[in-house]
């Protein structure tokens, strides 16, 4: 395919029609919509003590808005805009990759109008700006497919972004690991700096959380936070074989909370029914945190297969495309919808601070409330949940877009371009503790702007692959003649199979002069033998040359400056 010179200006239009919708669903659920988590993320920052348990970049954000503005509407505003900036950027790299280009941008442009991605964008979690900066590494990864070749400022750019996924989510570093991996065995250049800037952005957010915040008075992770989903697996396993678990083990269960909660919490879908009830002990629980890690290992030697359905259940959310409505937290999670934290948390529930008010609905426009909430609302509903609210399904559509794109561009370096959406989706099935859509959300934003490249993609391969087909039909085998007979001989039954072809007497012979008596006929051509009007070999399906790739369907290339058909570059 030809290369287009950059034009970054086309992308202004872009970003201001996504920037302008996101700015709606901001004034319409101003300053923003929140969980519990959101309030957790400032309580601790005010009230005291800073603990790492969340993002401390994303609280240490919320923490300046709060004491420089008095109101947390400038995250979520700069949430907008940021979301509106990496949208474009993954749109304007698909089309410099080779997805049609009025397709994607006007996918890109519709986006922000769903729930999923306006809501989204609005709320205060960490698992924003953290899907933003996922989206963007599929950007740079569409990039580096465009060029076939990483390049420094594509790997400055991978390591920035790898590096802010950590800070943002305490298992980032596990989703880098599992892309860096998965572009060391796509990309043919720059393996070893890629592979240096991968581990970089994965040791820092550990290095930071464990050596340096505490030296700034910021606490490491409660031990129950990091193990959690460890004693929602030993919760599952008591309620289904109780019998594996002695006095002993009983009795230390029971010092962190009562054998009821322990079977009431074994539900393999969430732990939230353990850990986030009156009855369960996290003071006792960070106490006995080493105990209850033995025990689980012991669990995990002896049943390893309990324990792999057990995480195999929680992380349905990144494999099942359809939830489990009849089961104990099978359902996803997707908004809390209450108008303050008090009527969401409820009193005394995490510690209150001067200003907590700030975590009430304050719409600055209630016409586009009144709009936004039916609309946010009525897309809850169950019958939309496996199309809009699961990663699952958008996970594998991305695979196959990019699988087709790379087959029809004849570029491996188009697999990349998923590779962030296979780490989130590994990470999230191996270790997570809920079904929450926000674990997830990052694939289907993926996903959705990779359909118009899927579409092409499978187009193009079928037209190629028609023409193909055609070709071959059109070859057809020369009709046999007759061997040639000397004149006056009757036709012999035999043929020499080794005959050379006569184009006319021989060289020594005299002008007009019969052929020698031993001449033999001249042999017909091959039954298999191409005709005189047939294209060679490079013409054929399949071939691997530009004529069929390049020149026929436009979508096909034999190398980076290979022509390409108009349209389908930037």
């Amino acid at each position: 395919m030809a290369t287009s010179k950059p034009r970054p200006w086309v992308a202004i239009p872009t970003f201001l029609v996504i920037q302008a919708v996101l700015a709606c669903w901001w004034a319409a659920f101003y300053p923003g919509l929140f969980s519990r988590d959101s309030v957790l993320y400032l309580s601790h920052t005010v009230v005291g003590p800073w603990v790492s348990d969340h993002s401390v970049l994303y609280d240490a954000l919320l923490s300046l808005s709060f004491t420089k503005t008095g109101d947390l509407g400038a995250v979520t505003f700069a949430q907008t805009t940021a979301m509106a900036a990496a949208l474009t950027y993954l749109a304007q790299s698909l089309r410099a990759l080779g997805a049609p280009r009025l397709p994607t941008t006007l996918v890109a442009m519709l986006m922000p109008l769903a729930p999923p991605v306006g809501a989204f964008s609005v709320t205060l979690w960490k698992d924003v700006p953290f899907t933003i900066c996922a989206i963007a590494v599929a950007g740079v990864c569409a990039r580096i497919a465009a060029r076939r070749a990483v390049t420094v400022p594509t790997l400055v750019g991978l390591g920035l972004l790898f590096t802010a996924l950590g800070l943002f989510r305490a298992n980032g570093f596990l989703v880098v690991g599992v892309a860096v991996l998965a572009l060391l065995v796509i990309v043919t250049t720059m393996r070893v700096r890629l592979l240096l800037a991968g581990t970089f952005a994965a040791a820092l957010p550990l290095v930071l959380t464990n050596l340096v915040f505490p030296q700034f008075g910021i606490m490491a992770p409660a031990k129950t936070y990091v193990y959690h989903t460890a004693f929602g697996d030993i919760a599952v396993a008591y309620r289904d074989h109780p019998e594996l678990f002695t006095e002993r083990d009983k009795a230390l269960m029971a010092t962190v909370a009562p054998l009821t909660r322990w079977w009431d919490g074994g539900t393999c879908y969430t732990i939230n029914p353990l850990i986030w009830r009156r009855d369960f002990s996290w003071p006792q629980a960070d106490a006995h945190a080493s105990e209850l890690l033995d025990l689980w290992k012991r669990l995990l030697i002896s049943e390893p297969r309990m324990i792999v359905d057990t995480r195999l259940c929680r992380g349905a959310i990144a494999w099942r495309p359809a939830q489990d409505e009849f089961a104990v937290g099978g359902m996803t999670y997707r908004f809390s919808l209450r108008p303050n934290a008090d009527t969401y948390v409820g009193p005394n529930k995490v510690p209150d601070f001067p200003g907590r008010w700030v975590f009430s609905l304050r719409p600055q426009s209630w016409e586009l409330n009144q709009v936004a909430d039916p609309w946010l609302t009525g897309a809850l509903a169950p019958q939309y949940d496996w199309v809009l609210w699961r990663g699952a399904l958008w996970a594998y559509v991305s695979y196959l877009a990019v699988a087709l794109g790379a087959l029809a561009l004849r570029n491996r370096y188009v697999l990349g371009v998923a590779a962030v959406v296979a780490g989130q989706q590994l990470t999230v099935l191996a270790n997570i503790s809920a079904q929450d859509f926000r674990y997830m959300a990052s694939p289907i934003f993926v996903g959705v702007l990779l359909v118009p490249l899927l579409v092409g993609g499978l187009g193009r391969v079928v037209v190629a692959s028609v023409r193909g087909v055609g070709r071959a039909l059109r070859r057809k085998p020369s009709e046999p003649r007759p061997p040639l007979t000397q004149p006056g001989t009757p036709a012999s039954s035999e043929t020499i199979p080794d005959a050379p072809s006569l184009a006319g007497p021989a060289p020594d012979a005299p002008s007009g002069s019969a052929p020698a008596p031993d001449a033999r006929p001249a042999a017909a051509p091959a039954p298999d033998a191409p005709s005189a009007d047939e294209p060679t070999g490079h013409g054929a399906a399949g071939g691997g040359a530009a004529g069929d790739g390049a020149a026929g369907d436009g979508f096909g290339s034999g190398g980076p400056g290979a022509p390409g058909r108009e349209g389908d570059r930037e």
